[in-house]
């Protein structure tokens, strides 16, 4: 058996070891990606003396690239619950809809906060707006759930101002302007999809509504709806209009001034500050911007830890030459759309975490994008639209969101399964089954 087999085998086993030590034995996701890494570069062809120095590095350079995005970002999701900005653009939604289109309205309510708030921190603000009208409406409580956890969690997966995403464009050295927009556009027929097998999953179910539970807040204790939107919309219009610069070829000049406040990490910072303001005309007080800061540092700190921990097992992993080496065993960019999409979603059943799943599939395959032709702009930003996909596939009971979901909305666990989990399966096929579609004629 050649090296290259043998490493292979190894870094199979550290994938199960991973998935083993997170899912089933409760460890640590840091504590296991550390020990695996190490494990894995002693039993594989790298050298003692490098090995330190490549898992110091590797971790390093992977919080380079997104640690103040990932701040930033949670800083605009405690600004948004602090100030009510999200329960604003519910109610908003809500109001213009009418009762009779509570479930659309509902997805939307998840869209578009969902767009730079994690889907659980979305979930846990908006839960109750869910219940209210789900007992309003008499939609079914499970399906009111599916609605919203999907709306939030089609974003999450898909569009880089979360970290799975994040990571894995970071990674694969994606284009994170065009990433935004397509994750967006490819996140809609997904939901989409998942909107209505959720409705049929919970058709001649004998579902209830939730119980009418104190209102929430009312208008006027709430931002106007336009401004509550701006913290959420005014990064991706800045990341927006320096890819559309950078496309129409505006390089020099004024088009610094747009590249530079389109850079993601500029951009969020603009939301952030917006954020800040919100919540200074919404009931404000002296110090709330050092209080943000350091409750999303505390909030992001975890998730930088296991972005930064991931980082360093795909650079490990990258360092056996298994990557390149099953890019040569399966050639052509028909097929190697597939085996991202594949692998995250595999991950992402078996262990629960969709920033992992992102964060080692694209390890993975990172080493064989030129052989499955996908080593191209294009080429780069379908594989990670590719892995976005397979990371929504499939939340379940070893899944954090699965529960937020479950006990924020008062339901029970096997109602969850059916109709809230079973859409996540449908979400994220759709979704790659679009992206796949859109390949066959761009690339």
């Amino acid at each position: 058996m050649n090296s290259i087999a043998l490493s292979s085998i190894f870094v199979v086993l550290s994938i199960v070891a991973i998935i083993y030590l997170t899912a089933r034995l409760k460890f640590s996701v840091f504590g296991s990606l550390f020990a695996v890494s190490l494990g894995l570069a002693l039993v594989t062809n790298i050298p003692f003396e490098k090995i330190v120095d490549l898992m110091k590095s590797s971790f390093g350079s992977t919080l380079g690239n997104i640690s103040f995005i990932i701040i930033f970002g949670a800083a605009i999701a405690v600004c948004m619950e602090k100030s009510g900005g999200a329960l604003s653009i519910a109610t908003h939604i809500l109001a213009k809809s009418g009762k009779n289109n509570a479930k659309p309205a509902m997805a939307a309510t998840g869209f578009i906060p969902g767009l730079t708030i994690f889907c659980d921190t979305g979930y846990i603000i908006l839960s109750g707006v869910a219940r209210s009208i789900s007992a309003q409406s008499r939609t079914p409580m499970p399906l009111m759930a599916a609605i919203l956890g999907t709306s939030l969690y089609s974003v999450h997966c898909l569009v880089p101002t979360h970290p799975g995403a994040l990571a894995a464009a970071s990674a694969l050295d994606a284009n994170l302007g065009y990433f935004i927009l397509a994750g967006v556009v490819f996140a809609v027929p997904g939901l989409v999809a998942a909107y209505l097998w959720a409705g049929w999953m919970s058709k001649g179910q004998d579902y209830a509504p939730a119980v009418e539970e104190e209102a929430f807040a009312s208008d006027k204790a709430l931002p106007r709806f336009s401004h509550a939107l701006l913290p959420v919309v005014l990064p991706l219009i800045l990341i927006s209009i320096s890819t559309l610069a950078t496309t129409m070829g505006y390089k020099e000049g004024f088009a610094k001034a747009l590249h530079f406040f389109g850079n993601p990490v500029i951009a969020l910072l603009m939301g952030m500050l917006a954020g800040i303001w919100l919540l200074k005309n919404n009931g404000g007080r002296k110090g709330d911007f050092n209080n943000v800061l350091e409750e999303a540092i505390m909030k992001a700190g975890p998730i930088l830890i296991i972005t930064g921990a991931g980082g360093m097992f795909g650079a490990i992993i990258r360092e056996t030459g298994v990557g390149s080496a099953l890019g040569d065993a399966l050639g052509g960019a028909s097929v190697g759309l597939f085996i991202p999409f594949i692998i995250a979603a595999l991950l992402k059943t078996a262990q629960g975490s969709s920033t992992v799943a992102a964060l080692t599939t694209a390890a993975i395959i990172s080493p064989s994008l030129a052989t499955f032709g996908l080593d191209s702009d294009l080429g780069r930003l379908f594989a990670v639209l590719a892995i976005g996909a397979g990371s929504i596939v499939a939340s379940h009971a070893n899944d954090s969101y699965f529960w937020v979901v479950t006990k924020f909305s008062n339901i029970e666990m096997q109602e969850s399964l059916r109709v809230f989990t079973s859409s996540t399966v449908v979400m994220g096929l759709v979704s790659f089954a679009c992206i796949w579609a859109a390949s066959l004629v761009m690339l």
